[in-house]
């Protein structure tokens, strides 16, 4: 199992008149704990992109908990159960600092060559997740 936290404070910009945050900023949330547990494998997705593997989103389930607000230092916790094949799904739960959980998400992403068609993860990608799963 892959494991990657990133903290991000609640800027007031992404609040609803209540002070919350708005419900449609948990899928920004979920891009920045994914781009950021790439990066911690040591890729990044232009590399990956560059190289010619896409990772366009296809499925996104969220549960609300309790709202996070302004000014809340969020952990977004990331997490990789299984090595992927066509398909990559992030689990998602989002921490407040006293690691109450506020919120959880699933984010499935496949695997598109340049011209769109479906392929497998890339080499690279297996590569760098695999000691995870030994």
């Amino acid at each position: 199992m892959f494991v990657h936290d990133t903290e991000i404070r609640v800027r007031y910009g992404e609040t609803d008149q209540m002070g919350f945050v708005y419900y449609g900023n948990y899928a920004l949330y979920y891009e920045v704990g994914r781009v950021e547990a790439i990066r911690a494998l040591g890729l990044t997705y232009r590399q990956l992109e560059e190289a010619g593997t896409f990772m366009p989103v296809v499925r996104v389930e969220s549960k609300f908990i309790y709202p996070a607000k302004y000014d809340d230092l969020l952990t977004i916790r990331s997490v990789v159960n299984e090595l992927p094949d066509r398909m990559i799904h992030f689990d998602v739960s989002i921490l407040n600092e006293n690691k109450v959980i506020l919120h959880k998400g699933k984010v499935t992403l496949c695997f598109k060559n340049e011209e769109g068609k479906l392929v497998r993860a890339p080499q690279v990608l297996l590569q760098k997740l695999n000691s995870y799963f030994d």
